[in-house]
């Protein structure tokens, strides 16, 4: 499914943001990146997204290598979630869920929101996964955080993608709608067999609904273990 061989990443003032990532992810997976705040998470997800170039290692997403050529088909296969959620504010809920199919629709009719009617069908279908079908017509900014997360999953889903990137998806959430997302997350791995990469601070959650947890410190990997295998003794080696 995902496979990242070597993969090196320093940003234009010379700071190294990966430093020879290798990581295999299996098909119908979920993994958890876990690591401090700098460690290479967000640097890593968006590499893999194409939303940022590698300076050395190769990628291979659905037996493919990325590279520049391939980068938007890549990225029809991939649905990336984020921390602030990325929704326009005076945006409908289903109009923002919409905005997901953006790089495969007909650009000029996307342009003016103006979709086809099976594809608002499938951003109901969407929203109705994640529970705020009721909300459909609701403007994002009369959301709370923790709706506006599950709106920005909704988005991501709606083109059914093998992998699902997660960039700290509970990080500005309670612990209520913290759990809420992650087993919405959970429910759409099992359900739709979607592979899913999600970076995370909150150690008991990742180990709560993931299959296997990564640590990252400085651009490395330093642990790669199922969840219920990870003890003290590897926490302490990327939380100093």
């Amino acid at each position: 499914m995902l496979e990242i061989n070597d993969l090196k990443k320093t940003f234009e003032n010379g700071s190294p943001a990966l430093k020879g990532v290798n990581l295999r992810i299996n098909k119908g997976e979920f993994v958890s990146i876990l690591g401090p705040s700098g460690s290479g998470k967000t640097t890593l997800l968006r590499t893999i997204n194409g939303l940022e170039t590698s300076s050395g290692g190769e990628i291979y997403f659905d037996n493919k290598k990325i590279d520049s050529n391939n980068i938007p088909e890549v990225q029809k296969k991939t649905g990336m979630i984020f921390q602030e959620f990325n929704l326009v504010n005076n945006l409908s809920a289903i109009n923002n869920v919409l905005t997901g199919l953006l790089n495969s629709s007909n650009k000029f009719l996307s342009l003016f929101y103006l979709f086809k009617k099976d594809q608002k069908i499938e951003a109901l279908k969407s929203l109705k996964t994640v529970g705020l079908l009721e909300k459909s017509y609701n403007r994002s900014d009369e959301l709370s955080g923790g709706q506006r997360q599950r709106v920005g999953i909704a988005r991501a889903i709606i083109k059914r993608p093998l992998l699902l990137l997660a960039d700290e998806p509970v990080a500005s959430l309670d612990p209520k709608a913290a759990n809420l997302i992650l087993s919405l997350l959970k429910k759409i791995n099992k359900e739709f067999g979607t592979t899913i990469l999600c970076n995370l601070h909150q150690v008991d959650l990742a180990k709560k609904y993931s299959d296997r947890l990564v640590g990252l410190l400085d651009g490395k990997i330093i642990f790669d273990e199922k969840s219920e295998n990870i003890n003290k003794s590897n926490l302490e080696k990327i939380y100093v």
